[in-house]
């Protein structure tokens, strides 16, 4: 059996069971309420802004998800890596954002099949030598490859960093017949420290008025080009760059965050408290959607439970896990309060716990965690809930 999939007897189903009941615990678990909240609230906003949204796959990787942002209007998911396009192309997405340079022929195979059965396919492309080995690859297979050239940040990773660079690789891309320059594309998210948001809005500056030299100076050939950044947690700064009439006249602006559908606990309910207080006029909120649910199974002694969760079932990046609340069957659920995870082992949680809180063996616990990323990868599946802990279905991922 693959790790992580949680099972019930046999001859029976997850779907439609108690979660406190009926799964094998721990298990990671999604809020449908707060999943529908956020997915509606980030296309809104993408709306509101005149810009499409291609939510980042990697955060997930989990198609019925996928289906959920694409059913709500997404324009296409943004993935980052061969790999990861080719399992959301197996299941059904068209519209294919890589935001990554696609290197080694292996990856590029895997991407031309991908093409040959009608992936609107992009990549991302920084230099010479890979618009290059691009070019002679798909020559090769007769097909044509669109690019995006990344705009990047001083001190960065990948990405041109000045207008020589930015000049030879347009040239590049226009000596190679199977290579197709269709926008520009940056990343944002790297960006910290003092005055970070000056310098993020800069940035975005950057990008837009890179995308208006390269339009005057013809570099796509007549075709409406892409312009593409925002994780997620700049992404009201880089909507507020693309949200110019004349902008989305010319071109396609999209935003790429993924983290706002299951939001998380700590690190990005920060972060959104930030854009709500740059811009108060937003109405309603991402809310945390993201659990991990555990049994206590040990109180060894005094001010201390030990959880059966670790580092296998939860990110501890950044932050440790972060105590929610206590379920038991037929009674309401209670806060956690003056709960604090001390330390975070393989398979379990030392959790200090204050005194009198009426805690129990076999207690169910639920904990959240920054960052959803590194939770969702340690997972073959996540189930969807409801208010009532019911399960309404099994989600696979497929990192």
């Amino acid at each position: 059996m693959a790790p992580h999939m949680p099972q019930l007897e046999k001859g029976s189903t997850i779907t439609g069971q108690s979660l406190l009941e009926g799964v094998s615990l721990p298990a990671a678990v999604i809020s449908e309420p707060a999943l529908a909240n956020n997915i509606a609230w980030m296309q809104r906003f993408a709306d509101d802004h005149g810009a499409q949204l291609a939510p980042h796959g990697k955060t997930t990787m989990t198609p019925a998800l996928f289906r959920r942002q694409l059913d709500a209007g997404a324009w296409g998911i943004t993935l980052a890596t061969a790999t990861q396009c080719a399992a959301a192309f197996e299941h059904g997405v068209a519209r294919l954002l890589m935001a990554n340079q696609l290197v080694g022929g292996p990856n590029m195979t895997i991407v031309a099949g991908l093409i040959e059965r009608g992936a609107d396919y992009c990549c991302l492309v920084d230099s010479a030598a890979n618009v290059e080995a691009l070019n002679q690859f798909f020559g090769k297979r007769c097909l044509t490859v669109q690019v995006l050239i990344e705009f990047g940040v001083s001190g960065g990773r990948c990405g041109v960093r000045d207008t020589s660079a930015l000049a030879a690789l347009v040239d590049a891309i226009a000596a190679a017949p199977a290579v197709t320059l269709c926008g520009i594309e940056g990343y944002e998210g790297l960006i910290g420290g003092e005055h970070a948001v000056d310098r993020v809005r800069a940035y975005a500056g950057q990008l837009v008025a890179t995308l208006r030299a390269l339009m005057d100076s013809r570099a796509f050939a007549g075709r409406k080009p892409i312009v593409t950044a925002a994780g997620s947690q700049w992404f009201d700064l880089i909507a507020e760059a693309f949200d110019q009439a004349d902008l989305r006249e010319r071109c396609t602006p999209v935003l790429r965050p993924g983290c706002y559908v299951a939001h998380d606990h700590r690190s990005y309910l920060d972060a959104l408290a930030e854009v709500k207080a740059r811009h108060p006029e937003l109405e309603g909120n991402l809310q945390p959607a993201l659990a991990v649910f555990a049994h206590v199974q040990s109180l060894p002694e005094p001010g201390q439970a030990v959880i059966a969760m670790g580092k296998r079932d939860i990110s501890c990046d950044p932050d440790l896990p972060i105590p929610l609340q206590r379920h038991r069957t037929g009674e309401p659920a209670q806060p956690l309060r003056h709960c604090a995870v001390r330390k975070v082992m393989d398979q379990h949680t030392m959790l200090v716990i204050p005194d009198g809180l009426d805690l129990r063996i076999g207690d169910i616990l639920s904990f959240g965690a920054s960052h959803p990323c590194l939770t969702f990868d340690k997972w073959r599946q996540i189930l969807r809930v409801d208010d009532e802990l019911r399960v309404l279905e099994a989600m696979p991922t497929f990192f």
